[in-house]
């Protein structure tokens, strides 16, 4: 049992991305498929989906990788974490690298990143910055 799936889920994507993998299986749930929406949605990765098994389901990440094999995540940190929460405003989010990384937030309107929440003016948890 972990104690943090979502510090899971990214262990387990920036080691398959260290070791060249092309494919990251992660046990699944709603929170983890919109994290790898929107990582597919500002080019981070190249796929994913969801296989039914007897539990709860197996998210398949298809990792993204450049023309001459350079790696397209460079860093993927855990920002707000089970002991200490980081919930933020429009205006306070995060610009990673200047707008080069992102930051992923969940909202009440779902899982976005730090633009679409700043195009939408909503607010929420830090969930985790990508660069």
């Amino acid at each position: 049992m972990w104690s943090d799936p979502i510090a899971d889920m990214l262990t387990r994507i920036r080691n398959a991305v260290r070791v060249r993998r092309k494919q990251v299986t992660i046990p699944s749930s709603k929170l983890k498929v919109g994290i790898a929406r929107v990582l597919l949605e500002e080019g981070y990765i190249s796929g994913y989906d969801v296989v039914a098994d007897t539990k709860q389901g197996i998210l398949r990440v298809d990792l993204k990788y450049g023309p001459r094999g350079e790696d397209i995540i460079h860093r993927i940190r855990r920002e707000s974490k089970a002991g200490c929460r980081v919930y933020r405003k429009v205006g306070n989010l995060p610009r990673v690298l200047d707008g080069l990384g992102i930051s992923i937030v969940s909202t009440p309107k779902g899982v976005l990143s730090d633009r679409s929440c700043r195009e939408m003016n909503v607010s929420g948890e830090l969930l985790c910055t990508v660069h």
